[in-house]
């Protein structure tokens, strides 16, 4: 044979391509070699076990979304909270800013000195009566020993028999409920 007849045979014999192969395969064409079909058995485990990921996986996102809903909802809350936790105790205030106003209208026509410093030392406590039911409670520190978890120390004096000891509070000093609201602000002896 000459070399176009070679050519021409070769040219003739079909080509085998893997891919084609393979296709044909997916399509439902059984294939004689070493590949075996799964048993019902193992495909319906499989069916049930992608059910119940599916079912666990639905359980889990809206396990989630009512986390985070929740979590919505304290913040809210808390914030709502934070918002109306002063109206109670401006409720309370109220009638003592009602008995300044009367107290400083009075002023104008007050004579008497000693009845306009009465009035204002009964409002003052009054004052100080809310504020202890609301847990409010003032620091005593004349004569204390100089704590720096309560007290600021604005200047030290020479003061040999109040050493270490406040001499003077500039500033009252609170706390609320144990906790320090404000430090008191005194001079130390030294």
């Amino acid at each position: 044979m000459s070399d176009n007849e070679e050519l021409k045979n070769q040219d003739q014999q079909p080509v085998e391509n893997p891919e084609q192969k393979e296709t044909e395969l997916n399509e439902g064409e059984t294939n004689t070699g070493d590949e075996k079909q799964c048993p019902d058995v193992v495909i319906e485990t499989m069916e049930s076990l992608q059910m119940k990921a599916n079912e666990w996986q639905d359980k889990y996102t809206r396990l989630f979304a009512d986390f985070e809903n929740y979590k919505k909802r304290m913040r809210q809350e808390r914030f709502d909270l934070l918002q109306s936790a002063g109206s109670e105790l401006m409720l309370d205030i109220l009638p003592v800013i009602d008995d300044f106003e009367r107290g400083l209208a009075s002023l104008a026509t007050a004579t008497e000195i000693e009845a306009v410093k009465h009035g204002y030392e009964l409002i003052y406590n009054k004052l100080l009566g809310i504020m202890k039911q609301k847990g409010l409670e003032s620091m005593e520190s004349v004569n204390e020993v100089f704590d720096t978890d309560f007290h600021e120390a604005l200047t030290m004096v020479e003061n040999p028999e109040m050493k270490g000891k406040v001499v003077e509070v500039v500033e009252k000093g609170y706390t609320m409920r144990g906790k320090v609201l404000r430090y008191a602000k005194v001079v130390v002896g030294n």
